[in-house]
């Protein structure tokens, strides 16, 4: 599991990545939400591409364990994300939890949902 923890590490090098890419280009031309949606789908695919060579470089050695690694990506990026968020940009809670309000065309939570289940998903395929 230690080695799939350290991936993660690149994972949020991919999303840091991501998000610089759309302060600087895209985000300047459209607004706050479309470039919000467009960088999540970037990201998805971004991490997709990742997530599906780290599973055929390092299979997981069963379809739980595939899973068990998504859950803990999962986790390990919803704390970074709430860290970022309410400690080092001080944003209020509920500033925080409104990226996750897909009703309102936050498309963030979709992403994290991708996180979780495509180590399975490749494992699988």
């Amino acid at each position: 599991m230690l080695r799939y923890i350290l991936l993660w590490f690149v994972m949020l090098i991919i999303a840091i990545g991501n998000g610089v890419l759309r302060e600087t280009t895209f985000g300047k031309r459209m607004t706050e939400l479309r470039a919000h949606q467009l960088s999540t789908l970037i990201g998805a695919v971004l991490m997709g591409v990742f997530i599906r060579f780290v599973i055929q470089e390092w299979p997981p050695s069963s379809g739980g364990a595939a899973f068990t690694i998504g859950a803990v990506w999962l986790c390990l990026t919803v704390v970074f994300e709430c860290f970022m968020g309410l400690v080092l940009r001080k944003r209020p809670l509920a500033e925080v939890l409104a990226d996750y309000n897909l009703l309102a065309g936050r498309v963030w939570v979709l992403l994290l949902l991708w996180i979780m289940v495509a180590p399975w998903l490749f494992f699988v395929l």
